[in-house]
């Protein structure tokens, strides 16, 4: 599993990497085109639903100054090989200020790679 490790690091890096250049292609080439994505907090009802498409470049073009990291609780071989469950903790700074997050994601053995499937992310705020 620590290939996995490996795989969330970068996946991470491209995030930090992206944040400064504001271009997404290095974090879509982490996602599968099958991605769907969940982000909530408590003053939602319904989260918001994204997927492969969604706007990368506008989001980050909102971030003078960001960082993102993430500290696995749990990953779990759901299909031996082929898919993994990741829970965790995602820490964004974003000028100076701290954003936790809960956070879920899933990957999947895709061309030889380990794609994002899914992520369900729930700010702790």
């Amino acid at each position: 599993m620590g290939h996995l490790q490996k795989v969330l690091d970068a996946y991470f890096s491209s995030w930090n990497k992206a944040f400064e250049s504001k271009n997404s292609e290095e974090i879509r080439r982490h996602m599968s085109e099958k991605f769907v994505g969940y982000w909530g907090h408590s003053g939602l009802e319904v989260p918001m639903q994204y997927g492969y498409d969604y706007d990368l470049d506008n989001v980050l073009a909102q971030y003078e100054e960001a960082q993102k990291s993430f500290e696995p609780m749990a990953i779990i071989e759901r299909k031996p090989g082929e898919e993994f469950l990741v829970t965790g903790t995602e820490t964004n700074i974003i000028k100076g200020v701290l954003y936790r997050a809960k956070a879920m994601f899933i990957r999947r053995k895709e061309n030889e790679g380990w794609k994002l499937q899914r992520e369900f992310i729930e700010l702790e705020r």
